[in-house]
């Protein structure tokens, strides 16, 4: 399955703000329910970083500067995936680097959406179960429904 099938959840999540916004701007994108990742945008709009709640508390717990600008707090370069990226290659690779959100960027470095850790795991579950389901029909004899 491609990422874009679960544009819904993905566009819902989508939190973007600009290299040069305030951490007040950055803590209310943060309090609305279901963001967990900001995209941090240039000018043109396109994703030059991200930035976590983690970034955000791990900056405020150790330099405690308010007034810094999200450039300085983001990470990048950015772990991304496209439109038409496969949904089982993007969890492996959130695996691995024990990524809990992944911005959705078009060709054009355009935020598209956030895939959340749990959106891959629920499909791929239920891929699973159609998977389970079919094999349990064949050796039963009931054939592909």
């Amino acid at each position: 399955m491609r990422i874009d099938n679960l544009q819904p959840a993905i566009s819902a999540r989508l939190a973007v703000v600009g290299a040069n916004a305030t951490l007040q701007t950055v803590a209310f994108s943060f309090s609305r329910p279901g963001i967990g990742l900001l995209v941090v945008c240039s000018n043109t709009g396109a994703a030059i970083g991200v930035l976590s709640k983690s970034d955000l508390v791990r900056h405020l717990a150790t330099a405690g500067a308010t007034d810094a600008p999200v450039a300085q707090l983001m990470s990048w370069p950015i772990t991304s995936c496209k439109p038409d990226d496969d949904v089982y290659s993007v969890w492996q690779t959130m695996t691995v680097r024990k990524l809990q959100n992944v911005p959705v960027l078009d060709v054009d470095l355009m935020p598209l959406g956030i895939l959340d850790i749990r959106d891959a795991m629920q499909v791929l579950f239920e891929h699973e179960q159609y998977q389970e389901q079919a094999l349990i029909d064949y050796v039963t004899g009931v054939g592909y429904r």
